[in-house]
């Protein structure tokens, strides 16, 4: 097949040979080669963190929260107006606060979910948390339980079956008040511990049930969940309420049943959105995302400076064939696609085993962190930094693409400034410098 003469010189140049500009040629096709891998893996692994962040929160979080800011003691009322909002799938109570938990002598201070277990099931599927990974049963979490997450269990040392003591506020307001009283008042009767035992709220001894893995460190690490009335117990609240999660037919349109919300309790309580409470992850993820992606995008400018000094030897060493070309009635179009072309491999080449480096350095990444983890005899990316067990990653074809393309425009230009000062070359002067 007949292919143009300037396509076949641009081939013929890249032909392996034992020269120092093929040594130069092939630094490039590498640097085009690792500059890409890592921008398209990192972009995934930042794209990744997102993503999983969000599905962790949708998992484990209401779409929306309904609050006062206080109790909420006609929550029943509020329930039963949010209910018959278009959009609603479910609605229920909970009671939420830091406790301390004590179990052999180690104290945590986790924060306690109160819950109705029927009414929550609507909203979030704990089950897929607990029973399907063989970690105890939901259906036990009826009176005198609760079920931990993994990394706070497993900082307590317990597993399904122990028994764990919760401290509310509740338990020492009273204590605390009391000693108050008689600081003020030293000429008043004190009260005896039997008075105060009708005063104060008795710790609760409950028994391990269950324990949840949510996927996110953040929740594992800092929640336990209770029936509703021994939070309402622990915390003094008799049936009051501090609010109520909200489930929607679509998460991401959970602003627009959030304003609907606010119109019908007309002041009685607000609706806050899952994303607005999470807004200041969601936004420094995507501007490290952002930020990244221009920095890592140099690695490819700096491996095109490698093409362009390749391009600018070639040039160099064939000035007496570029003045033959020429001679010859080559135009300058021609003589400019020469070199074009041959930048243009190599972007091509460099972009094509880029991207197959990058994934599957992605498809391996949590091996390789084991490997590595193993060899240096070190911790690499702790959930308790990172809030997740491996390492997540999620490729985008878009931002593949987007790469890819990008690379092999920075190549072709960086390939077409040699080219036009080679294409501009007097066919006089380049055959009298021979």
């Amino acid at each position: 097949m007949r292919v143009p003469f300037s396509l076949f010189l641009a081939l013929r140049y890249l032909k392996p040979k034992r020269t120092f500009v093929s040594v130069i040629t092939v630094i490039s096709v590498l640097g085009v080669t690792l500059g890409i891998a890592v921008l398209i893996v990192v972009i995934s692994v930042m794209t990744g963190f997102d993503q999983s962040l969000q599905r962790a929160i949708l998992g484990f979080e209401p779409h929306l929260r309904v609050s006062n800011g206080e109790l909420l003691r006609s929550w029943r009322e509020a329930l039963t107006q949010v209910e018959s909002i278009p959009g609603v799938i479910g609605v229920a109570p909970y009671a939420q606060g830091p406790v301390m938990v004590e179990h052999e002598g180690r104290v945590f201070t986790p924060v306690m979910r109160g819950i109705d277990l029927g009414a929550e099931e609507k909203l979030i599927d704990l089950r897929k948390f607990v029973d399907e990974r063989g970690l105890g049963s939901m259906d036990d979490m009826t009176s005198d339980s609760v079920v931990l997450g993994m990394s706070l269990a497993r900082e307590l040392g317990v597993t399904v079956g122990d028994q764990i003591t919760i401290y509310a506020p509740g338990n020492v307001g009273a204590i605390i008040s009391e000693l108050k009283r008689e600081e003020s008042e030293p000429d008043s009767k004190s009260k005896t511990l039997k008075e105060l035992k009708s005063d104060i709220v008795l710790p609760a001894e409950l028994k391990v049930v269950g324990i949840f893995n949510s996927g996110l460190n953040s929740y594992d690490s800092t929640f336990l969940l209770v029936p509703l009335f021994i939070a309402q117990e622990l915390y003094g609240l008799s049936d009051a309420v501090h609010g109520l999660s909200v489930k929607t037919s679509d998460p991401y349109r959970a602003g627009e049943i959030q304003a609907l919300i606010n119109d019908k309790l007309d002041g009685l309580a607000a609706a806050v959105s899952w994303f607005d409470e999470n807004q200041q992850r969601f936004d420094a993820i995507r501007m490290e995302r952002h930020v990244m992606f221009f920095i890592l995008m140099f690695l490819i400018i700096i491996a095109a400076f490698g093409i362009t000094s390749t391009l600018i030897t070639v040039t160099v060493q064939k000035t007496r064939e570029i003045g033959i070309m020429k001679a010859l009635g080559a135009t300058l179009g021609q003589i400019v696609w020469v070199f074009l072309a041959q930048g243009m491999f190599v972007g091509f080449f460099g972009t094509l085993s880029g991207s197959l480096l990058g994934l599957t350095l992605l498809h391996y990444r949590n091996n390789f962190r084991d490997w590595l983890s193993s060899t240096l005899n070190m911790e690499i990316f702790p959930a308790g930094i990172y809030e997740f067990e491996g390492i997540p990653a999620e490729v985008v074809p878009r931002d593949v693409v987007v790469i890819c393309v990008s690379a092999f425009l920075i190549c072709s230009v960086a390939a077409l400034i040699p080219a036009w000062f080679a294409a501009r070359l007097d066919p006089v002067k380049a055959l009298r410098s021979d």
